[in-house]
């Protein structure tokens, strides 16, 4: 354990920084996977589900808490899957 009295406060700032970046992680995570499920479903909902996911990533990115890159490809990878969707949607109308 630290002495000095300004280490003893960094330990306790970082400890509380540590513990809202895992919060901010977790959430984007639970985002990405809940638009991802949606958009495999068709659900009526995926369009939020999306939006509400890029959000988090933006917001994870702008605080610093992921990179920029990692929030781009992230971001990148769902809109894809999107893309997918819609097109296997349009294609089983089609046919139907």
């Amino acid at each position: 354990m630290a002495n000095i009295k300004s280490q003893i406060k960094r330990i306790g700032t970082n400890e509380k920084r540590r513990l809202r970046n895992k919060a901010a992680k977790s959430e984007v995570k639970t985002r990405i996977k809940t638009a991802m499920v949606a958009l495999e479903g068709g659900s009526e909902t995926a369009p939020e589900d999306l939006r509400m996911a890029v959000k988090r990533l933006d917001k994870a990115a702008s605080r610093g808490i992921i990179h920029r890159n990692q929030a781009a490809n992230r971001k990148s990878s769902l809109m894809r899957q999107a893309a997918r969707a819609a097109a296997s949607a349009e294609a089983t109308a089609e046919v139907g």
